[in-house]
């Protein structure tokens, strides 16, 4: 009895024991986790795109004692400034009491994610319906795109540089779109297919209006969804082309279970990160060394474009916050990213019990255990991956461990499964210290993802501290 009371107590200070860390919340931290939910779930619902995140974040940093570093001449310790990056990417900074030289904290995560886009052309008329043609955005499984209620958001520009907003079916009030798929009972061909090829990329057309314009006209559904548009925003099926309108499911955040332990919603990935980081710089003041959050775009495909984590924009800023220091000088930006430290805040698959053959189950990352560390994603045999150095693992542990954040360690699925990548490979190339550090997720990229709120509160605590 005595030999297996030691045993017992010796796994439990030798063994890394993993659970969940719902078991040590306390009445008031339980009432932060659904109030931080809360306001996260309302982020969610008025940011589907990467436009309206970038609008809406500009705001909450303005309320909050931002500002525009275009408009400052000289920076400070503890000075507060953002820049926005063509309506798309936002790069956040508070300065620190050291100067830039020593480096700086860094968390960076995207605002973009896997959705419809309209293409160039899109409306058309067949079978009596009106239709718009889509060309999907990041990896999606088709199928789950269609039978479900879908709304328009973006924007319309016209070649007089006139900019049209545009968001349909998030009101009560507002009609939906969908798209069709074929009733079981004539699906016989189709349930044939492979599942990737059940639902084909052009088969994609959005269902907007079946109500002819006249009897005589050709195309009179098309005319009438044109003259609709025509008459509400002022515009014609030419000022298409200049568009950028994503079709982005209608659902609402909700919280979900029994329990209220998780939310359900579509864009999780990445607005889960990018929320927890911008609430981590927003509580920042004065920090030993200068803060800086991303929230990029483009990362769903490969962050390329000068909106994406690819480009020198970010570069740029970095530099404007040397010149208005009064630090710069040649060579000076190099030596600040090598100095430099960041959190690549995307997120990881959660193990999902249902499909429990995709994960290694010591190493997968478990929804309600925090905060979850990647040292390295690619795929294969770490093929495009930024592999992080045991020295900064250790490095951040120790930050979570002092501060009391629960975090796990995990790889992105079976080994030959299958991989992914976030824009930590890009910091790393300008000599960063990087490590992914993000939310665990069920059915990532799907229309509707599971996130839990415990996970979330951990994200936010463990980038403030890092920020910090």
């Amino acid at each position: 009895m005595g030999e297996s009371t030691k045993g017992e107590e010796l796994k439990k200070e030798l063994f890394n024991i993993k659970k969940t860390g719902w078991l040590e919340v306390k009445e008031d931290q339980m009432e932060k986790i659904q109030k931080f939910a809360d306001e996260y779930m309302y982020f969610l619902n008025v940011g589907k795109t990467e436009r309206e995140v970038v609008e809406n974040t500009t705001k909450i940093l303005i309320e909050n004692g931002f500002k525009n570093v275009i408009e400052v001449e000289n920076l400070n310790p503890g000075d507060k400034v953002y820049y926005v990056n063509r309506e798309k990417s936002i790069y956040i900074a508070v300065i620190g009491k050291e100067k830039l030289e020593n480096g700086l904290n860094i968390v960076g995560a995207h605002v973009d994610s896997p959705r419809l886009d309209l293409k160039p052309n899109p409306l058309y008329e067949d079978g009596g319906f009106a239709l718009l043609k889509t060309h999907y955005y990041g990896g999606i499984k088709k199928y789950q795109w269609t039978t479900i209620p879908l709304a328009i958001h973006g924007v319309i520009v016209k070649s007089n540089g006139e900019k049209i907003k545009i968001n349909i079916g998030e009101e009560e009030s507002d009609p939906v779109f969908t798209i069709t798929d074929l009733l079981p009972h004539l699906a016989q061909e189709q349930m044939e297919k492979k599942l990737k090829d059940g639902i084909e990329g052009e088969a994609l057309n959005v269902l907007v209006g079946s109500i002819p314009f006249d009897e005589k006209t050709s195309e009179s559904v098309k005319l009438n969804i044109l003259n609709i548009l025509n008459e509400k925003y002022g515009i014609k099926e030419v000022d298409f082309l200049s568009s950028e309108l994503e079709i982005v499911p209608a659902f609402k955040a909700r919280t979900l279970g029994f329990d209220r332990s998780m939310v359900a919603a579509y864009g999780q990935d990445d607005k889960i990160c990018a929320y927890t980081s911008l609430r981590a710089i927003l509580d920042v003041q004065n920090p030993q060394k200068t803060a800086v959050c991303i929230l990029s775009d483009k990362e769903e495909i490969g962050s390329m474009g000068n909106t994406g984590m690819e480009s020198h924009v970010f570069d740029n800023f970095i530099a404007e916050l040397l010149n208005k220091t009064g630090e710069n000088r040649p060579n000076l930006l190099e030596k600040v990213f090598c100095n430099s430290k960041m959190l690549s805040a995307d997120v990881d698959a959660g193990f999902d019990p249902i499909y429990a053959s995709a994960s290694e189950h010591n190493n997968a990352a478990f929804l309600g255990r925090g905060i979850g560390l990647n040292k390295y994603t690619g795929a294969r045999g770490k093929s495009g991956a930024s592999d992080a150095n045991a020295e900064y693992v250790a490095e951040i542990r120790k930050l979570f461990e002092e501060n009391d954040i629960r975090y796990q360690l995990s790889e992105l699925g079976k080994v030959d499964l299958g991989g992914g990548g976030t824009i930590a490979y890009i910091l790393a190339n300008k000599g960063i210290d990087v490590i992914d550090c993000g939310v665990p997720v069920l059915s990532m990229h799907a229309p509707y993802e599971v996130t839990s709120k415990y996970d979330l509160y951990m994200a936010y605590r463990g980038y403030n501290a890092f920020l910090k």
